[in-house]
């Protein structure tokens, strides 16, 4: 959940939540959050703020971040909004460093955790206020471009720089879910296209994207020509490793089968990918569909519990889950039971944000 200062920041992920100044028990509350803990997440915010133990501006305001995302996390958003709306405007000359030169010498910049920005623009979506959202999420985008254009003026602020662009990214993405969602497809295209032209136009990660979205308008051709690219000049660019490259290389040709129907050919490619990463749970959860379109149900189940078995950090989501769930309906009479002892491993091991309604049980 860091903060916009202007000190160089080297977290990887758009929502990091390593923060550039040490808050009170800090550790904790990033361990919990981890874990999935978001009830104990916001019991260790209630007690720190009812014992008076926050004592700097930016204490308060990364508190209040873990709250409103735990409480996200929970899908009680009207109390996630209720935690938004006790801010002022987040460009408050209050929520800056330089206005508390006491505490904070020589700092300057923003002290609101980025994860609050992106909050305020998802949470009245979550509300069903779509459109106020959405302008949000582009008022986001501009603000976070405007960081890039300012920390690409200034060559020492390199790894800064990288961040930003991780959250162009992510803004978008979050922006494209939204547009997809209603089915608003030309706005997704010229999101990535525009986005691919900021970029060399190279990232595997996000001509893949480019390929999926032009699977879903029937643009199979399309389709094609991104992925073709993919394998033939991403080798090299983007964050991927050898590993993550070839899996990407080979979903995409498995999902160009999936598409013809070729779900043979399908399994082979996703058999490659599991092979390399056992822990590739699109793979795994997309080998098991193919073989229930194959109509090999016995097999498929038993895809899909071997990767809850092993890898269960990883594989427990509610795609992988529902689409269990849909198996165990169509293979088996007291598929009620065997549901029901499902749920109960899930109520066990899932983190607090799990959805467990998704086994129908």
């Amino acid at each position: 959940m860091d903060s916009e200062s202007e000190v160089p920041d080297s977290q990887p992920h758009p929502l990091s939540s390593q923060t550039v100044d040490a808050c009170h028990d800090m550790n904790s509350l990033e361990d919990l959050a981890n874990r999935g803990a978001w009830r104990s997440v916001i019991d260790k915010v209630s007690r720190a703020r009812a014992l008076s133990l926050l004592h700097k501006p930016h204490d308060h305001l990364t508190y209040l971040a873990f709250n409103a995302l735990a409480f996200t996390k929970l899908r009680r958003f009207n109390e996630a909004s209720a935690e938004l709306d006790s801010l002022e405007d987040l460009d408050s000359s209050h929520y800056r460093y330089e206005t508390y030169p006491k505490i904070y010498p020589n700092r300057v910049g923003s002290m609101v955790p980025f994860s609050l920005r992106w909050l305020h623009a998802l949470i009245p979506i979550k509300l069903g206020q779509r459109q106020q959202g959405m302008d949000r999420f582009y008022t986001l985008l501009d603000f976070v471009r405007g960081k890039i254009r300012e920390k690409g003026e200034n060559n020492n602020l390199g790894v800064s720089l990288k961040l930003w662009r991780k959250r162009e990214v992510f803004v978008v993405n979050c922006i494209i879910g939204h547009h997809l969602s209603q089915k608003e497809f030309g706005v997704c295209l010229s999101l990535m296209k525009e986005l691919l032209s900021r970029d060399d136009g190279s990232d595997p990660l996000l001509v893949s994207q480019l390929g999926y979205m032009q699977l879903q308008i029937g643009d199979l051709e399309g389709a094609k020509v991104s992925f073709l690219k993919v394998e033939s000049e991403g080798k090299n660019n983007g964050s991927l490793n050898e590993v993550e490259f070839k899996n990407l290389v080979n979903r995409n040709k498995a999902l160009v089968y999936l598409v013809g129907k070729d779900y043979v050919s399908a399994v082979r490619e996703y058999e490659e990918c599991i092979e390399r990463d056992s822990a590739d749970v699109v793979a795994v959860n997309n080998k098991a569909l193919c073989l229930m379109y194959l109509r090999d149900l016995s097999d498929s189940i038993k895809v899909l519990e071997s990767a809850l078995e092993r890898v269960p950090t990883v594989a427990l989501n509610e795609t992988l889950v529902v689409n269990l769930c849909s198996m165990y309906e169509l293979a088996y009479v007291n598929h009620s039971d065997i549901k029901r002892t499902l749920s109960n491993w899930i109520a066990r091991v899932a983190p607090d944000d799990f959805d467990a309604s998704c086994t129908r049980t």
